[in-house]
């Protein structure tokens, strides 16, 4: 494998002399957390990814699948040809199971107890111990059984229609997935049987409520995303004719997964749900005090929001309160659902991100970014290796982020000494 970019820059002394006096932009577009195919994305593939990235002028993109790391590589090839900076992440699912006995939500709208969770600035290549690889690949096992099980309760609703029309895993995955299958492979699926094996409107949504029983689309066939996102809503969530509870025994617990995360190099990184669009937050979310305490007493000082699910001014607020508190913040856009929306981020309704807030989210990819280089060079990055945080360098850690990005968006004037 190609040496890692990184690992052949120059040394710290030498990156900060070579630096010294360069103009750097205040802040620049970033996305710091995409899903790609290699989990699920709305993104037929990579080259799309970037050939967006580009168009839109974003400067550095981290990939953030579930579970899986897979699409590292070619993320990495692809950041280099397109002169992306690239950060590596990746996304748990977990659960606290005193607040799910309690009923209190976390980052999960709907599963009280469910809690999602980053990690950022992996080290690359990805190579976790035995252990970890152990727990990686059990919850990835689970997963996938679900998901069959999911497939055998489709193939029962769509048998009595048409046996012809019923698929296996292998089938989606190979048609739809790249290494891990999901729920929304799933009602990709049912859709695109639906568009490929009856020849009339009527007939493809005639199926799709046939495999609803009492219910009626609401979304109808123009809009593809939202019949996907309407078919997983009522035929694979909760309540559905084809929904499997997940394992208990699926999950890991956070302790393990923060573990997984500095293992192998990684800041962990607390996704905020925030506001809905109704104005209301979850129980663990609605006090912001109480979150910093809860994830301080966790050893969490990062934090990550989607802001295009919240209102600007709750999430201007909310993102200053926690910037005070000296948390390393980034934003995304997740890229998650079947949905195509564009890379650069944005709050609710498409409003574009005041400065304060993208300089705000640029110093959290900075951060990142020196964090990776750091560990490349081997040396220590933002979290030390007993998960502590190195919360007195964010500053200059900001600081040296931004000459590594900007050393590397211009490295061909840097290294030929312009």
């Amino acid at each position: 494998m190609t040496k890692y970019f990184l690992a052949g820059f120059p040394s710290y002394e030498e990156l900060i002399k070579t630096m010294n006096g360069a103009k750097v932009p205040v802040y620049r577009e970033a996305n710091g957390h995409i899903h790609t195919p290699y989990s699920f994305s709305s993104f037929e593939n990579l080259e799309a990814v970037f050939s967006m990235a580009k168009d839109e002028g974003i400067a550095a993109l981290g990939i953030n699948d579930f579970f899986v790391t897979d699409g590292y590589d070619p993320f990495y090839f692809g950041c280099l040809n397109n002169n992306i900076f690239p950060l590596f992440n990746i996304e748990f699912i977990g659960l606290l199971k005193k607040e799910q006995k309690a009923g209190i939500r976390i980052n999960d709208p709907n599963n009280p107890g469910r809690i999602y969770f980053c990690g950022k600035g992996l080290d690359y290549p990805f190579k976790p111990g035995w252990r970890d690889r152990r727990r990686l690949n059990k919850v990835i096992n689970e997963s996938q059984n679900q998901v069959r099980t999911m497939i055998d309760n489709l193939n029962n609703l769509i048998e009595p229609v048409n046996p012809s029309l019923t698929f296996t895993f292998e089938e989606i995955k190979n048609k739809y997935a790249r290494e891990l299958v999901r729920e929304r492979h799933l009602a990709k699926a049912v859709r695109v049987i639906a568009m490929k094996n009856f020849s009339t409107d009527e007939e493809q949504i005639g199926f799709i409520e046939t495999l609803y029983g009492v219910k009626k689309t609401k979304t109808g066939l123009s809009n593809p995303a939202a019949l996907e996102n309407e078919i997983r809503s009522n035929l694979l969530k909760a309540g559905g004719a084809a929904f499997v509870k997940e394992d208990e025994n699926s999950f890991l617990n956070l302790k393990k997964i923060i573990r997984i995360i500095v293992n192998t190099g990684g800041i962990p990184c607390y996704p905020v749900l925030l506001d809905d669009p109704s104005g209301k937050f979850t129980e663990f979310e609605n006090d912001a005090e109480k979150l910093y305490s809860s994830l301080s007493s966790l050893g969490i000082g990062c934090i990550e929001l989607i802001p295009g699910r919240n209102d600007q001014a709750i999430l201007k607020d909310f993102v200053e309160f926690f910037h005070k508190k000296g948390f390393v913040i980034t934003f995304g856009t997740e890229h998650n659902t079947p949905e195509l929306i564009p890379l650069t981020v944005s709050s609710r309704g498409s409003v574009p991100l005041d400065e304060s807030l993208k300089k705000i989210a640029w110093e959290g990819i900075c951060i990142i970014a020196a964090h990776q280089y750091l560990r490349a060079q081997s040396r220590q990055g933002y979290v030390l290796d007993d998960g502590t945080l190195s919360l007195d360098q964010k500053n200059g850690l900001a600081k040296l982020g931004r000459m590594v990005i900007e050393y590397f968006l211009n490295r061909s004037d840097y290294e030929s000494g312009n």
